[in-house]
């Protein structure tokens, strides 16, 4: 479809589409600031706060494997023109309906659902136009919007909710649809192929997907076996479906599952925190909105811009095993600080993110280089998009965890004698719990491409 030389054309795409990512993100947590106030409004807790970024999260992570699989179908341009539509109606929604909690959830579940097209797509022109040894230079552009938008977004929400009402925030996406003339114009054509969607397949993978982040919010055991019936029947589904909905063969593929499961596991727990800030620093400082969102996150996007382009210089010279680990320690240096001396001041806060999004900005680029490393080129639809559909729930799982997990008296106790204040132990012990599954995703990953010849494993003709 794609494979070959890389055109102007295709370039001049990825830059656009790298300006869509950013926006696509940047909804993903321009809400985050306001979440404490969108609880009070409503008179909610958190945990039910939090849905209102994990329902985005949840139909953005599915969305990004429906649109992938869909792809070696239908082509880039169609769905791309489907998924901006669809998220602009979200918007709307929004807008029209925010004095009600149910419209805001709906809203931002169909907003997932339209604008996780674009990071879905990205990554897939990626993998196919681009030479494996030029890769990392493209992932650490695209990696380094993704991460931009990601770090700004509650900077941006943050000023907006303070000085107007974070409703507004729904107008913002709709810009985005300014875009579409200049899509339709530079994305080639594209002939449709032959074959068809596994629905089945698909419906049963949402719902169990579904079933389990409401388990890991509510923890009520009846969802966590209605999710492992539901992931029974998935697995049944694709063992016998002509065209499954995700290729069973993937997930033979050690280097393939491990760089999935790595970026889950750390992209996860990077969401869970940066979720945790805003209550930490309304809790524990008493900081406004406006001020968590521009003192406190902003920063973090100088070192997400920075990082996000050296971390592809980085993989392309230096290998994917070194960047790894430059990235998690940046992090892990990050979470031990705010551990220990979590009520010292807020502006460690502010350092402490610089690193955790500069570190972020490694992780990303080694991930989907690696797992991009491991695939056959007809598999880089289906395996971009499960990559992206299994990270993006993990940060919606994240998210959602840390939401119930902040209503729990159990934490809140003195642990580290660093500590003192007592509105800070709830955050110094989450900060452990952030550690521990950063120290596990980094061992899963050097545990098997540690042992390879290079960083990245080139999928042989056998697999």
């Amino acid at each position: 479809m794609y494979e070959g030389a890389i055109s102007l054309n295709y370039l001049k795409s990825i830059a656009w589409l790298s300006f869509l990512a950013f926006f696509s993100v940047l909804n993903e947590t321009v809400f985050n600031v306001s979440l404490p106030d969108i609880a009070v409004q409503f008179g909610i807790s958190p945990a039910a706060a939090n849905w209102v970024n994990t329902s985005f999260i949840l139909t953005f992570a599915i969305g990004t494997a429906v649109y992938g699989k869909l792809s070696d179908v239908y082509g880039v341009k169609k769905l791309l023109l489907i998924g901006l539509l669809l998220y602009g109606t979200g918007s709307i929604v929004g807008v029209v309906f925010h004095v009600y909690y149910p419209g805001v959830f709906a809203a931002r579940f169909i907003q997932g659902a339209g604008i996780s097209a674009v990071p879905a797509l990205i990554m897939i022109i990626v993998a196919r136009c681009i030479e494996p040894n030029q890769q990392g230079r493209a992932f650490g552009l695209i990696g380094s919007m993704v991460a931009f938008g990601e770090a700004i977004g509650p900077v941006i929400g943050g000023m907006i909710t303070n000085y107007l009402h974070w409703s507004y925030l729904f107008i913002l996406p709709i810009l985005t649809l300014l875009t579409l003339p200049f899509f339709i114009q530079t994305l080639p054509g594209e002939s449709m192929r032959e074959g068809k969607t596994d629905v089945l397949g698909a419906i049963l993978l949402s719902l169990g997907i579904l079933t389990f982040t409401l388990f890991t919010t509510m923890f009520q055991w009846s969802f966590l076996a209605i999710s492992i019936l539901l992931f029974i029947g998935f697995t049944w589904r694709i063992r016998r479906a002509e065209q499954p909905f995700i290729e069973p063969s993937l997930f033979s593929r050690k280097t393939f599952i491990v760089g999935v499961l790595t970026g889950s596991i750390l992209l996860g727990t990077a969401a869970g925190y940066v979720a945790m800030v805003p209550y930490m620093m309304k809790d524990v400082y008493q900081m406004p909105t406006s001020l968590i969102g521009a003192g406190i996150l902003f920063p973090g996007t100088v070192s997400v811009i920075l990082f996000g382009y050296l971390g592809g210089i980085c993989v392309d010279r230096r290998g994917n095993l070194f960047t790894m680990a430059i990235g998690i320690g940046m992090i892990t240096v990050s979470f031990l600080s705010v551990a220990l001396v979590a009520d010292r001041t807020p502006w460690l806060i502010t350092c402490a993110m610089i690193l955790t999004f500069g570190g972020l900005a490694l992780v990303k680029t080694v991930i989907s280089t690696s797992v991009a490393g491991s695939l056959h080129s007809e598999e880089s639809g289906s395996g971009m998009g499960l990559l992206n559909f299994a990270c993006f729930l993990a940060e919606g799982m994240g998210v959602a965890i840390v939401g119930g997990l902040l209503t729990k008296p159990w934490l809140a106790v003195s642990f580290l004698p660093t500590v003192t204040d007592a509105a800070a132990f709830l955050y110094s012990n989450m900060m452990l719990l952030f550690i521990t599954a950063i120290i596990i995703g980094s061992i899963v990953y050097f545990s098997v491409y540690g042992r390879l010849p290079s960083a990245s494993e080139q999928p042989s003709t056998s697999e």
